[in-house]
């Protein structure tokens, strides 16, 4: 007989990947949270698709944009005490769901090897459409389509193991950002300035917001209402899917 599901994400997890589309996502959804993994000793390692080539609100030449996002990714991980971080260089704005993208999503996944990972959703937010950018939603689909089945078949992608020597690895749950159907949130109130950090290293980015600390705390205020907490603290949400 099988053993039902785990109701709840575990209490804690050695390794973590969050892969993500473009440098920013991460800190701007889910820096909190890591905040409070690393905090725990969870090791966590990021894995960035494109180089956010394609972003910006200034004239930074193009060829510039995806060097100083890098750069910039790279510090705001540091603020929140991540250090291994690895970019896929695919192009920003044009993800599609391949089976490239697949592969190099699962060699990450197997080189790291997490209980947990953590990505955006790929349903599509109405209420919300300004999460549901494209490159998103083809990140969260293709990580989940790496986690199940690819990285835990070792008959997926031969090439892996006969010559990386990566041996198929089992994700245990995935942790889906701006889900239309999130059940689980995270009070980063006590972190909120480390994420904060993180945030104001995207220079490229936030560099052009008065108040970017007043606009995304209006964000995690309102989903700690919504999940019950206390007034004056602040939440991420996530939907946590059990996959092992």
């Amino acid at each position: 007989m099988t053993a039902p599901l785990p109701t709840g994400p575990a209490d804690h997890a050695e390794r973590a990947l969050c892969v993500l589309a473009h440098p920013d996502d991460v800190d701007f959804g889910s820096a909190g949270t890591v905040a409070t993994w690393t905090s725990a000793g969870t090791e966590v390692t990021y894995c960035i698709v494109t180089d956010g080539d394609a972003g910006g609100f200034d004239e930074t030449p193009r060829e510039q944009m995806g060097p100083l996002r890098r750069d910039e990714q790279r510090a705001a991980a540091a603020a929140v005490g991540v250090t291994d971080v690895r970019f896929l260089g695919y192009p920003d704005g044009r993800l599609e769901l391949t089976l490239d993208l697949r592969r190099d999503i699962s060699r990450v996944i197997r080189q790291v090897r997490p209980q947990r990972v953590l990505t955006s959703s790929p349903e599509r937010w109405y209420e919300r459409i300004g999460a549901s950018h494209p490159d998103h939603m083809t990140v969260g689909e293709s990580t989940l389509r790496a986690v199940y089945p690819d990285a835990r078949n070792p008959f997926a992608f031969p090439e892996l193991l006969a010559d990386e020597d990566l041996e198929a690895w089992t994700v245990s749950e995935v942790w889906l950002g701006a889900s239309p159907r999130a059940d689980h949130a995270v009070d980063v109130t006590d972190v909120v300035e480390l994420k904060f950090a993180a945030l104001k290293s995207h220079v490229t980015q936030v560099g052009h917001m008065d108040d970017v600390e007043g606009f995304v705390s209006g964000w995690m205020a309102q989903t700690a209402r919504r999940f019950g907490l206390p007034a004056g603290r602040l939440a991420e949400a996530f939907h946590v899917v059990h996959t092992a």
